[in-house]
């Protein structure tokens, strides 16, 4: 859950960077989504704690959510701020999963009925969230939601690269804390355990891993997976995978092409032993590598 008394150490330096890279984000989410409308903004901090607010909209039939500010808590969005977990609505005004705030917004100028929403998770704490809706009572399909995942993901990761560029996240001097996001932390740790040949040394970092909250559903008995560490890309299209998704399906959500995707699956297979997409995904997952 994020915690609104906790904001991050350069809150001003975050917040640009996801509004820089956002546009250019969400014309990608509405290409691999396919869906009509795609909106979405970076958290600003202040003493009352984070607030969401709207910045960039594809799509919509007026301005009326540019500039919206949401609260922990306010509509889908607001329990995506609150949980750090994606949300989906297929009724937006019926539903009584969320509260109604924005209802003369959302459903009455915009009309949107089926909306999704997707956290970007920086360092451990909900910096923005990425949005895609349709109307007219038309679902937004698994695959969007796995688009919009996705593309969270690679937000997440090239704000982090940044501010590590920047020096946010590093210790410096004493009493330096690090912001790492903790569930990298765990699948790193899953990918040591991975690559670690003697059984002792792997049932003991085991067991760090479940005691920090991981899981590894894999027999730890059994031969561990080829020594060479998955590269992002490789994840990226085993996450893809993992969830449903067909090879062209990762190509149109990854930006990559068919073949690409091929590539990179047939390399992950060969480092996690495995004799199919489907089994190589299963193994990423159950080592962790995809938390």
């Amino acid at each position: 859950m994020n915690d609104a008394t906790a904001p991050p150490s350069k809150p001003e330096e975050t917040h640009a960077l996801i509004s820089r890279l956002l546009p250019e984000r969400l014309h990608k989410l509405q290409r691999a989504s396919g869906l009509p409308v795609v909106f979405g903004g970076a958290i600003r901090w202040s003493g009352a704690g984070p607030r969401l607010v709207i910045s960039r909209l594809i799509g919509t039939q007026g301005e009326a959510l540019a500039g919206l500010e949401i609260e922990t808590g306010q509509g889908l969005g607001g329990r995506v701020l609150r949980d750090a977990a994606p949300g989906q609505v297929h009724d937006y005004s019926a539903t009584r999963d969320i509260t109604h705030d924005f209802d003369e917004i959302v459903v009455a100028q915009e009309r949107l009925t089926s909306v999704i929403a997707v956290p970007v998770v920086v360092a451990g704490l909900v910096q923005g969230v990425l949005y895609g809706a349709a109307r007219d009572a038309a679902a937004v399909s698994d695959r969007a939601l796995r688009s919009a995942t996705t593309v969270a993901a690679q937000l997440q990761r090239d704000v982090e690269a940044a501010l590590r560029g920047t020096g946010q996240g590093r210790g410096h001097g004493r009493g330096a804390t690090s912001t790492r996001d903790p569930r990298r932390a765990l699948s790193d740790l899953a990918q040591l355990i991975a690559e670690t040949a003697d059984p002792v040394v792997r049932e003991r970092l085991a067991r760090i891993h479940q005691d920090l909250g991981g899981s590894l559903a894999r027999s730890l008995s059994g031969p561990p997976p080829n020594q060479k560490p998955l590269t992002p890309r490789e994840l990226d299209v085993l996450r893809v995978v993992g969830a449903g998704g067909t090879n062209m399906e990762a190509a149109t959500e990854l930006g990559l092409s068919p073949e690409t995707v091929k590539s990179y699956l047939s390399s992950a297979m060969r480092k996690l032993g495995s004799t199919n997409r489907t089994a190589a995904a299963r193994a990423a997952l159950q080592w962790g590598l995809l938390e």
